[in-house]
This record gives C-alpha cells, structure tokens and sequence, in this order.
C-alpha cells in the first residue's frame, strides 16, 4: 500500500486538489475561468484588428497628393518629389475647412410635362 502512494504520488495529490477545490469553489468557478480564457482569446484578436485600423487612419491621414501631377507623398516633405510643387497649400485646402455652400451643388426644378 505504501507502495503504490510513492508510485501515484502526482495523481493523489491531483485528485486530492479536485476533490477539495471543486466543492469550495463550485463549478461556478471552472466555468467562469474557462468562459473568461475563451473570451480572451476572442477579444485579443479584436482588439489587434482595432489598433491596426486606427494605425491605417493615422498614416492614411499623412498621405498628400501633389494638385500639379497627382504624385502622391507621405506629408513628411513640403515640396513634391515628382514636379517639386508646394505641397503646403494642400493641407489648407483640406475638405473639412471648406464651407458648406462650396461644396454643394445648386440644383434647379423643373417642372415636367
């Protein structure tokens, strides 16, 4: 008998931890630790997914394109590298400081016959 507590001595004690975590904790317990690792390993993909989106906004809110050829740069220099134009004045004539009437179209009715 002393024997086989020295040969299985991992399984007695794994059995012992079982016996006794299970009814103090509950099943509660094991079913909120696994629903809450495979919550993990659903939101840290998302959330990878997001900071690559919100990367792509930030670098896709530097790109200039050049009015005079349509070259397109990265915003880091101030004049094209293709035609050497001014590449200021682009990021003044952004969309969002045009006024609202600029950029609408007035549309006439007609009445049909």
């Amino acid at each position: 008998m002393n024997y086989f507590f020295k040969a299985n001595k991992n399984l007695l004690t794994y059995s012992l931890i079982i016996l006794i975590v299970i009814p103090i904790f509950g099943m509660n317990f094991f079913i909120s630790f696994l629903g809450n690792i495979l919550l993990l390993l659903f939101l840290i993909p998302l959330l990878l997914v997001i900071l690559v989106f919100i990367g792509f906004n930030s670098y896709k809110s530097k790109i200039n394109t050049c009015n005079s050829c349509g070259a397109i740069s990265l915003g880091l220099s101030q004049t094209c590298m293709n035609c050497g134009a001014n590449l200021e004045n682009i990021s003044n004539n952004n969309q969002f400081n045009k006024k609202p009437s600029e950029s609408t179209i007035e549309v006439e009715a007609e009445e049909v016959k």
